[in-house]
């Protein structure tokens, strides 16, 4: 592959593909012993590959992935784009995890425990987490701002927020990037978060691009699921959804086909395919897995390729359990 492409993010100068690093410690099959070694080769392999940006938050673990994050960049820092989040761990109250928390107290706290965990003096981008009901938008950003004055964040980012809330939080401080769920298993950003992002001059992360590994082919029947895996809880993996869904997948099997490449390199060259202000950060937590996401950037679909994949119907099954601290506002 030739040089690492660049996004076209107007305020934060990043790779094409970003990493997401989640899988490395949290979520899926947690009863299963983590490989810390690999899983920092894979980091290593992704910056020798040119790809910068590493995707962590401090509920993932919790905490451990950001430290895992801090062991494989040292000595390399400034190869780095380094990516956290905040808001739904509450450090005044006992570091509860699961609860919703994104005011100024809290995150004076979480930011300070993060920069530790990560072994730097400053966070490139600086997510919230997930919107708390209880404090305002414009104070938690006001907060966010102090940060930025400070040397702590370079800059800010909001994960999951409805537009209303975008252009709240802009008015009080520029935001450089909004995260959100999209693949060609999700597409719910593009009706009026994407127009809006490219109007206000923000990027967008793109988080779960290959559908939370569904999209790969890999994972055929419920059984190839670690039984600890979050995944089996999701109504998108559930019983009587999983036959229905796989339809999909097959038909992104079909293209990979067609195209000489494999599914995985399909959904990421979709969602690169959306816009250079688009930035999939598929995650794993494997050497081969990377080198073959990576390889997506080299894949060009053509036109009927692309119409053919927007054309698939969306899965069944909501992507969230409703009600959970993580699920997403407005649904």
């Amino acid at each position: 592959m030739a040089r690492m492409e660049r996004a076209a993010f107007p305020r934060l100068d990043l790779s094409r593909l970003g990493l997401g690093c989640m899988g490395m410690s949290a979520v899926y099959a947690t009863d299963s012993p983590r490989d810390d070694a690999e899983s920092i080769r894979t980091i290593h392999r992704a910056l020798d590959l040119g790809v910068d940006l590493l995707d962590t938050a401090e509920s993932y673990g919790p905490y451990i992935n950001e430290e895992l994050v801090g062991r494989a960049v040292a000595g390399r820092r400034d190869q780095v784009v380094i990516a956290t989040k905040f808001g739904v761990i509450s450090h005044p109250h006992g570091d509860k995890v699961g609860t919703l928390d994104s005011s100024p107290e809290n995150i004076r706290l979480a930011v300070d425990g993060s920069l530790k965990r990560l072994r730097t003096d400053h966070i490139d981008l600086y997510y919230q987490h997930r919107i708390d009901p209880d404090t305002p938008i414009e104070e938690t950003v006001g907060v966010m701002g102090e940060l930025v004055a400070a040397g702590k964040v370079r800059h800010l980012g909001l994960s999951e927020v409805l537009p209303d809330r975008i252009r709240r939080a802009h008015a009080v401080h520029p935001i450089t990037a909004l995260q959100y769920e999209y693949s060609l298993w999700t597409r719910n950003p593009e009706a009026e978060v994407l127009p809006l992002a490219r109007r206000l001059g923000i990027g967008v992360v793109a988080y779960a691009p290959l559908g939370r590994g569904f999209l790969t082919g890999r994972i055929r029947t419920r059984e190839d699921l670690d039984a600890s895996d979050w995944r089996r809880g999701n109504a998108r993996f559930s019983a009587e959804n999983f036959d229905q869904n796989m339809t999909i997948v097959d038909e992104v099997k079909a293209v990979a086909e067609d195209a000489g490449v494999t599914p995985a390199q399909v959904a990421i060259a979709w969602v690169l395919a959306q816009g250079d202000d688009i930035v999939p950060i598929p995650g794993t937590k494997q050497v081969a897995r990377l080198d073959e996401n990576v390889a997506a950037l080299d894949v060009r679909l053509t036109p009927e390729q692309l119409r053919r994949l927007s054309g698939l119907r969306t899965p069944v099954g909501s992507r969230y359990e409703t009600g959970t601290y993580a699920t997403p506002e407005g649904e």
